[in-house]
């Protein structure tokens, strides 16, 4: 059977590795649109761009282990067209035949307009190598910098520019950061972490459209205030990469559609990781994280080899900001209360509830919590809430 992935990042390279450790011994052809060798993209805006990590330490796997395993590497090589009829993927002038074919397409930044000055010099995405490598020159201390976005991503960078002494603006239209992902307690507390590390946050506060030419002066405020800004990282969330699939008439809902074996509408591709859907609690759920990516991956090289496993995600995720280490487990969509707990030497937790019922939690420095809870919810397990709260409780015995 020869096997054709698209899309070199965690999830491609994943579902590669678990096919060969599965006894798969056919063709084995992993295509990326990057020059780089499939890469850890968390680092990128934490230690590769503080300067603390080589590229090499990203890769995932060394060239010997791809050699090895006789996947051959089509880097750097854009996939123009996809004929799931005549099975046959076309790169530039190539026309690549399978016999199964995997979309491990990932996602990409959304980005200023043009007509808001995202065309302009000095503004920058982070999602690639190329983007950190394009930016981190930027990263000199006292320049200044406007972050649009308070999400995760935008309040890394942010981190990371004020360690290294730059003045950072985080500008947030929706009224607190972290709306769409965190609770007003977990929002609060991040918060407090950027203003004590000097961070300018700004709630509730519209972009209208950056300033300058050719390279970017200023942001303009909705309410017609200006910062000055030496360049701007934009951090507005990321939208999954379908156009191939869709151009190949390949079902569309909320990235590329799946069932619970990772198989879309066209016989013979299959979708693992950032850019695909699956079925979740009578809806259909899209996951941007690497454990959703590996785990996705490893069923779908199962399902592809004929094992006919149903995907169960078990959602968790981490961000790290100065000493801080948010680590999240489950997701708490249609949470009613939160239960704070008390950690040791300023650690805290916040579990979301829907009536008795736990759904996730945010644990922010206190790996005990995380683990305890995590263990919790994916055995479907809700600890009575007045214990969590309770900081004489002890989290383990919770878990019997």
């Amino acid at each position: 059977m020869r096997v054709v992935i698209i899309g070199a990042g965690q999830a491609g390279a994943a579902l590669a590795a678990k096919l060969r450790g599965l006894g798969h011994d056919g063709p084995l052809t992993l295509i990326g649109d990057e020059a780089a060798p499939p890469y850890q993209r968390p680092p990128l805006s934490k230690a590769y761009l503080m300067g603390e990590m080589e590229a090499e330490r990203l890769w995932l796997r060394g060239p010997e282990f791809w050699a090895e395993q006789r996947v051959e590497m089509r880097l750097g090589a854009p996939v123009t067209g996809l004929d799931t009829g005549a099975q046959v993927v076309r790169v530039g002038g190539e026309a690549v035949p399978y016999d199964a074919l995997a979309l491990t397409t990932g996602a990409a930044p959304r980005r200023l307009p043009d007509a808001m000055g995202g065309g302009l010099d000095g503004v920058y995405t982070v999602r690639t190598l190329a983007d950190v490598d394009a930016m981190r020159p930027e990263f000199v201390a006292g320049r200044r910098v406007v972050i649009v976005g308070g999400g995760y991503i935008g309040l890394e960078a942010a981190a990371v520019a004020s360690k290294l002494g730059l003045e950072v603006t985080v500008l947030e239209a929706a009224p607190r950061i972290l709306q769409r992902v965190a609770s007003p307690e977990t929002a609060a507390h991040i918060r407090a972490l950027h203003a004590r590390h000097g961070v300018t946050v700004l709630e509730g506060t519209a972009l209208d459209r950056l300033r300058g030419g050719p390279r970017v002066t200023a942001a303009v405020l909705a309410d017609g205030r200006e910062i000055a800004a030496d360049f701007v990282i934009v951090g507005v969330g990321v939208t999954p990469n379908t156009a191939l699939a869709a151009m190949a008439g390949i079902d569309i809902d909320n990235g590329i559609a799946t069932d619970t074996y990772g198989r879309t509408s066209a016989a013979g591709v299959w979708a693992a990781g950032d850019c695909a859907s699956f079925p979740w609690q009578g809806g259909r759920l899209r996951l941007e994280s690497v454990g959703n990516a590996i785990d996705q991956a490893e069923v779908v090289a199962a399902n592809m080899l004929g094992a006919a496993v149903a995907y169960e995600a078990r959602p968790w995720f981490w961000s790290d900001q100065y000493d801080c280490k948010l680590q999240i487990a489950g997701l708490n969509t249609g949470y009613d209360r939160v239960v704070t707990r008390a950690g040791e030497g300023g650690a805290v937790s916040f579990w979301y509830y829907r009536g008795a019922e736990l759904l996730a939690l945010d644990a922010m420095s206190d790996p005990r919590a995380y683990m305890v809870g995590k263990r919790l919810i994916e055995a479907g397990k809700s600890p009575d809430a007045a214990l969590v709260a309770d900081p004489a409780t002890d989290l383990k015995a919770l878990l019997r």
